[in-house]
């Protein structure tokens, strides 16, 4: 906590919300985690926003946003907040965050055009202007003067339902969604009473606000998460904003300014309002400090302030009343309670990967990509129990599945000893920060070599471990962690001339010339080894068999790889596969066909990298699984329903064999780590 005490530390001070006192000055802010079941938030979504109150947030906002309308269909798994049955879940939510001590409020809207029609009751997409947001692709029908009167009532009906719910208050989405869409010149472009100057254009978010205060009366807090400037050709500019946000103060329509720049039509645009790792922290912090010197409004903000330092600045500076650091509590619910504590160097990090975001947009539920607890919290814990019994447990492996289970073993109060044959830990992690852009992902495993460190856990590193060293150890439980290696594509001919994408993010090839990059794995080892060669200078053309590159990367993160293969002229092939490569007048020639046809084509190029994947390394598993007492089997039931390991096929075995991460299979970072946590929690 530096020079800051529990007293003096800026980020614990109080705050008073009109009639709320808030116990400090952090707050999650209002995000749709798409944990909700048929548009109501249940146990999954009460327990998720439970924690964070544990955890000691001020308070939590809730939902991304709640769709206040049947024609606002949702888009990120959205509450339904025009469906009257919400209202118990809501009294559970609001109840269990009140229980822990912290402010509850939740986000409401109607999304316009910012959805597709092909989803919920397949009503027409609305906005002010028969204009298609780039994001969701849908053209929206321009709203009539029926729509207005509708939807204005549709809002105050919602709004009254969240009061009923117990929620502390209510904030407006006006952030790239139907309310800003009309005072916005980009998206509104009628010539009637509803556009033009910004006396038309204000009417509909004026109709409104004012039904809502009407509906909920003067004493509930009703808040805006406004973008104050759009920052995009035809939107409007830092003064229009302040003038709206003046006009609307002024009238005692809102409580607070939850302040945001930029705009969210496209997955460029929305990196820069939400950045991503390898962008700049807390980019909007001054933009929304100058916005708090304007109004006479509590001023929030969140946008990539992830670490401490950073939000202790921008109260202390002055900038903002109440800072949002949501993306870190997704990380770390308990960051607030660890400040309290001085345990700030516990805090696991957030590293930016956006995991989180990416997995909303794309697979339909927000995880964490170092941190399995979040969202699981009726099955697997934050804070995990010391066993009943002590173990002595060998861990073969320091990339991050080996390291969260030697983490979990040791908070268990087990005898653990790690086994690493390099000299340090992270595996496949430190090759993915060897990306210049990527570095922050060592966070992941430096804050778990950290908590090794904390908890006493033994790592032998430089070490290699065959079946006699680990049976040396006498161990009663082992757990082979010890990833995967590159495994090259099936080729006709030729697989002796290509090197993989971790030769590339190794160093151990740097490819120049004309470089021929074959992606048939579609994830951030791919797209990542590519971007460090169209970097560096080469004619690179990406080719892959699917019908886009990137298949498995998200939206946000996708963004970074398409601005560097567009910037260095990359050349992307989808739908084409490399089928065979052999040297042919210096070079290498390379048939490229497809799964489509017959025909192919062929490219000389200077180099072939590839990438298909790991193969698990698991030699050391096979070798010790006839010694085990399991040999080697996993009891899935039990694995799901959170009990202990009890099989037993081999009754001479001298200790229980697991494997984990990608020595099972090839997966990702989260897969590993939860593997770890659910096994290694119950033994």
């Amino acid at each position: 906590m530096g020079d800051f005490d529990r007293m003096t530390d800026p980020l614990l001070q109080t705050f008073r919300l009109k009639h709320l006192t808030l116990r400090n000055r952090i707050f999650s802010s209002s995000h749709e985690p798409a944990y909700a079941e048929a548009g109501m938030p249940t146990d999954r979504y009460r327990l998720y926003h439970e924690e964070k109150a544990k955890g000691g947030v001020a308070m939590t906002m809730t939902a991304g946003s709640a769709v206040v309308a049947e024609d606002s269909p949702p888009s990120f798994g959205n509450l339904h907040a025009y469906d009257d049955r919400i209202v118990p879940w809501i009294k559970r939510l609001t109840e269990g965050i009140h229980e822990h001590g912290a402010v509850a409020m939740i986000q409401i809207t109607h999304l316009g055009r910012r959805t597709g029609w092909s989803g919920g009751d397949w009503l027409p997409v609305l906005a002010p202007s028969p204009i298609r947001e780039p994001a969701h692709r849908s053209i929206p029908k321009e709203a009539e003067d029926w729509d207005i009167e509708r939807i204005v009532k549709k809002y105050a009906d919602a709004a009254e339902r969240m009061q009923a719910g117990g929620m502390d208050g209510i904030e407006l989405q006006s952030y790239g969604h139907l309310f800003d869409a009309w005072w916005s010149p980009g998206t509104n472009r009628r010539s009637d009473a509803w556009g033009g100057n910004i006396d038309n254009r204000l009417r509909f978010p004026w109709m409104v606000l004012e039904a809502v205060r009407d509906r909920v009366g003067p004493e509930f807090v009703v808040g805006l998460r406004m973008f104050v400037e759009e920052s995009v050709p035809g939107g409007f500019d830092t003064d229009e904003g302040l003038e709206i946000l003046r006009r609307i103060e002024t009238a005692g329509l809102i409580d607070f300014i939850n302040v945001a720049k930029g705009s969210i039509h496209n997955d460029v645009e929305l990196t820069d309002v939400i950045p991503i790792h390898g962008m700049p922290a807390a980019p909007m912090l001054d933009f929304a400090g100058m916005v708090r010197a304007a109004p006479d409004l509590p001023v929030l903000h969140a946008a990539k302030i992830d670490d401490v330092a950073t939000a202790r600045h921008a109260i202390l500076e002055g900038k903002l009343d109440l800072v949002g650091m949501t993306r870190a509590q997704i990380a770390d619910p308990h960051l607030v309670n660890k400040i309290i504590e001085g345990r700030e160097d516990r805090i696991r990090p957030c590293v930016g990967a956006t995991y989180c975001l990416d997995r909303i947009y794309e697979a339909g539920e927000a995880l964490c990509l170092h941190n399995a607890a979040t969202s699981r919290e009726a099955t697997m814990p934050h804070d995990v129990p010391v066993a009943a019994r002590k173990r002595r447990i060998v861990v073969v492996g320091a990339g991050p599945a080996g390291l969260e289970a030697a983490r979990v073993a040791g908070e268990r109060g087990h005898d653990v000893i790690v086994i690493e044959v390099m000299p340090r830990a992270g595996g496949q992690i430190r090759l993915a920060a060897r990306n210049p852009r990527r570095t922050d992902l060592v966070g992941i495993i430096d804050w778990r070599v950290s908590e090794l460190e904390r908890l006493g856990v033994e790592v032998r590193y430089d070490t290699f471990a065959d079946e006699e060293l680990v049976e040396s150890l006498t161990p009663d439980v082992v757990i082979v962690a010890t990833g995967g290696l590159p495994q090259l594509p099936e080729l006709e001919a030729g697989e002796e001339h290509v090197a993989t994408s971790w030769d590339v993010l190794g160093g151990d090839v740097t490819p120049t010339g004309r470089v021929m990059f074959y992606d048939d794995n579609g994830t951030h080892s791919a797209l990542s080894a590519a971007e460090m060669i169209a970097r560096s200078g080469a004619d690179l053309e990406i080719v892959t068999p699917e019908r886009m590159f990137g298949i498995e990367v998200g939206g946000m993160n996708h963004v970074p790889y398409a601005r560097a293969f567009n910037e260095t002229d990359t050349r992307i092939s989808i739908n084409q596969r490399v089928l065979r490569v052999h040297p042919e007048a210096g070079a290498l020639c390379v048939d490229v066909g497809s799964d489509h046809s017959d025909h192919r084509s062929v490219r000389h190029v200077d180099h072939v990298i590839v990438d298909h994947g790991t193969q698990p390394l698991a030699e050391l598993y096979f070798a010790l699984k006839a010694s085990s007492s399991n040999l080697g089997a996993v009891d899935y039931g039990a694995l799901m329903e959170g009990r202990a390991q009890t099989l037993e096929r081999n009754p001479d075995g001298r200790f229980q064999l697991f494997r984990i991460g990608d020595a099972v299979a090839g997966r990702n970072i989260h897969a590993a780590i939860y593997d770890a946590l659910r096994l290694v929690k119950d033994l």
